[in-house]
């Protein structure tokens, strides 16, 4: 599974796109607001390691989700 985060402007939030080994789109998300349904991702337990994650990840840049 990949992450990037996208910078949203003017009115428009940050955004967390979840997307597979295919890098299709399987979650769009607000980063300020947590992930609901995690276990439908396989994240289950994970919030906090992902909510690091988003946290540290650099805008705009596409890479591995290893937690």
């Amino acid at each position: 599974m990949y992450i990037i985060k996208v910078k949203g402007k003017a009115k428009i939030p940050d955004y967390i796109q979840l997307r597979d080994e295919n890098f299709v789109l399987i979650a769009y998300f607000r980063a300020d607001r947590p992930l609901k349904n995690l276990e439908k991702y396989g994240l289950a337990g994970k919030e906090t390691e992902l909510e690091n994650v988003i946290r540290e990840l650099p805008f705009g840049k596409l890479q591995l989700l290893a937690i």
